[in-house]
């Protein structure tokens, strides 16, 4: 089996619990901060649905350098933000799909303002830079939900939310 093949099902797997957590999202606190060092409810559920296209960047690439004009995503609504975050998925999907087993294995290169933020394989690029941030920052968006009393709905089982709505039933 090639490594793609094994990341599939997990890389699906993750995207549809990330899916369920987005379509929380509540319109009228995309401003909110839980602190000032940290980024606002709109940013946060962006950047999370903009991860998953970046996969599509390490096919037949060796590095990426982050335009200096590159302005970070934001949510406007619910209804955008499962756009994009669809259209990434599919586009991260495909590109995890057609790599082969020595693409994997090698080095690629984030830049940024010159400076080189990283190199690594880009198997590790998959698993760390993606996937594991995708989950860090979902995570996160759950406690900014939680603040606001929005209902998180489970993961990996049933949420406290889910087991009050069947408790409720």
């Amino acid at each position: 089996m090639s490594i793609s093949q094994m990341f599939l099902p997990e890389y699906d797997q993750e995207m549809a619990n990330t899916r369920k957590l987005l379509a929380c999202l509540p319109e009228d606190k995309l401003d909110y901060q839980p602190h000032e060092k940290s980024m606002k409810l709109g940013r946060l559920a962006g950047h999370v649905a903009e991860m998953p296209a970046w996969i599509g960047m390490l096919p037949g690439s060796d590095k990426l350098e982050v335009p200096s004009d590159w302005k970070p995503n934001a949510a406007t609504s619910t209804e955008q933000l499962l756009a994009f975050f669809d259209d990434n998925v599919a586009k991260g999907r495909a590109a995890l799909a057609a790599m082969s087993d020595e693409e994997f294995a090698q080095n690629w290169s984030l830049l940024f303002k010159g400076h080189t933020a990283f190199t690594m394989p880009k198997i590790a690029v998959v698993r760390t830079i993606v996937l594991n941030h995708v989950i860090h920052h979902r995570a996160q968006l759950g406690v900014y939900f939680r603040l606001n009393d929005v209902a998180i709905p489970g993961m990996y089982g049933p949420s406290a939310d889910d087991k009050t709505a069947a408790a409720a039933a």
